[in-house]
């Protein structure tokens, strides 16, 4: 009974979790962990801009703290570089005095 139990809830959680075979998983979340950065930015660079300061250190802390925020290239997919051709074969042959 228990054996049957567990087939099917597992079978059941499969049907709910399994997403669509249509959704390409990486790329929601992709884009989802994009936008979310975003909005984090705009979010913490409009409380930094409604700080009051009289200041010129305070203020030009703002603008540059700001200006970072917003220049921020947002996380993407890492490009891996293509490995280098080698013009030496490996392994190296060996020489003739060496055995």
């Amino acid at each position: 009974m228990f054996l049957l139990r567990s087939a099917f809830w597992l079978t059941l959680a499969f049907l709910v979790i399994r997403p669509g075979m249509d959704v390409d998983v990486g790329e929601t979340a992709a884009s989802l962990s994009r936008e979310a950065m975003a909005r984090g930015s705009q979010f913490v660079a409009a409380q930094i801009q409604s700080i009051e300061c009289s200041e010129i250190q305070c203020l030009g802390g703002k603008v540059l703290v700001t200006a970072a925020l917003q220049s921020t290239p947002h996380v993407g997919v890492p490009k891996l570089a293509e490995p280098a051709q080698l013009l030496v074969p490996l392994p190296r042959p060996r020489p003739d005095h060496a055995g």
